[in-house]
């Protein structure tokens, strides 16, 4: 699809300036204990300023307990966390110089919004004709100025959420951590602080850190990502790597929405079968895989229910749900014992609980052994 194409496009090249390796956040075997059990996996991370970190998960799968670690709000049951050169494990969060801004909108109701964003710099000591400074730039970036004097209840849910961004740029601190900070706002305002949240951090030096469930969400921030599941980082690196080449079947199936599809599937010679009635040539990498059993996976971008090219192999699924969201159109079918997902431009008929015709794209299949380890 255009549209997801262009922000992987995007992700190669986003970044919020030029970094320096000494202000670097770095987590050595980590982990977080709840109630005795394992909550945060044994982690280590090496986090640079210069481009967003981005944490990409469910809901559940860890992001914001591994945020409340990096900001000093929990405690590590092991491990380590070094901050610009220095241990800060053993710090509470008011002495690690971060910032933290959350999904809700954190201000404090009997404050002004200049009083707001001064918040912590009023804690720090900080002269007042600075903090005035500050805090003008800081609404100014986000265009708060003509509301610094209005309280929160008197703004609207996105200048709420941009002051607690304006109080965390005024505090200039060592580390940023973005906790799902747009999730409650409505689609306009998300789209409008998501293209400007790389500016806003751009040159500060600081170590940036954003939490999210959306795929594309990541993909448009760019930077790198760590690919979330269970309390587990399953891969890191840079984010349109990481989406174009998953490790494990793991990480590709939290690197997609909808779903990635899958299916187990087997191979002889140069051919690969799903079942009796879908199979077609081994492409690329996957011609020098041994014969034997495999799982097939596919973003449902690259399954259409139309035929775009002699290519593409024809599956024919029963559809169960279907939903028309934007200039896209998606179907949930059932192909033998599994259920994928087909997403493509435009409006498609289909008759729900009726057989169809999709095509699906071998030269964008993943090929993962039985374990869910990538094979091609």
């Amino acid at each position: 699809m255009q549209g997801l194409q262009k922000k992987i496009d995007q992700s190669t090249s986003a970044g919020i300036g030029r970094g320096d390796d000494i202000m670097a956040l770095e987590l050595k075997n980590i982990t977080k204990r709840v109630d005795g059990k394992l909550h945060i996996k044994e982690t280590s991370l090496r986090l640079e300023p210069g481009h967003f970190n981005v944490l990409l998960g469910e809901t559940g799968a860890g992001k914001t307990s591994l945020i409340k670690l990096m900001a000093g709000l929990d405690r590590t049951a092991s491990g380590s966390i070094i901050m610009d050169g220095t241990d800060v494990t053993a710090l509470s969060t008011q002495q690690r110089n971060i910032s933290l801004v959350h999904q809700f909108f954190v201000n404090y109701p009997h404050m002004t919004v200049f009083d707001n964003i001064a918040s912590p710099l009023k804690v720090a000591g900080m002269a007042k004709s600075e903090i005035e400074g500050r805090v003008e730039e800081a609404a100014d970036i986000l265009q708060l100025r003509p509301m610094l004097h209005r309280r929160p209840h008197e703004l609207s849910g996105g200048q709420q959420q941009r002051t607690a961004l304006a109080r965390a740029i005024a505090k200039e601190s060592t580390a940023v951590f973005l906790d799902e900070p747009l999730a409650n706002l409505d689609y306009k305002l998300r789209e409008e602080l998501r293209d400007q949240l790389p500016e806003l951090f751009a040159g500060r030096g600081a170590v940036v850190v954003y939490a999210t469930s959306e795929p594309e969400e990541a993909l448009l921030l760019g930077g790198y990502t760590a690919l979330m599941q269970d309390g587990h980082v399953t891969q890191f690196g840079p984010t349109a790597q990481i989406y174009r080449n998953p490790q494990d079947l793991v990480s590709a199936e939290v690197f997609s929405n909808p779903p990635i599809n899958s299916a187990p599937i087997t191979k002889h010679g140069n051919e690969m079968r799903l079942n009796a009635n879908v199979k077609w040539s081994a492409q690329g990498a996957a011609k020098e895989l041994a014969d034997g059993s495999y799982i097939v996976a596919i973003r449902p971008h690259f399954v259409s229910p139309v035929k775009l090219s002699d290519q593409q192999v024809p599956l024919v699924g029963t559809v169960q749900v279907t939903e028309l969201s934007g200039s896209e159109s998606s179907a949930h079918f059932r192909l033998g014992d599994e259920s994928w997902v087909s997403l493509s431009a435009g409006v498609h008929p289909y008759n729900v609980g009726e057989d169809h015709e999709f095509f699906m794209d071998p030269n964008n299949c993943f090929y993962f052994h039985p374990d869910g380890q990538l094979a091609a």
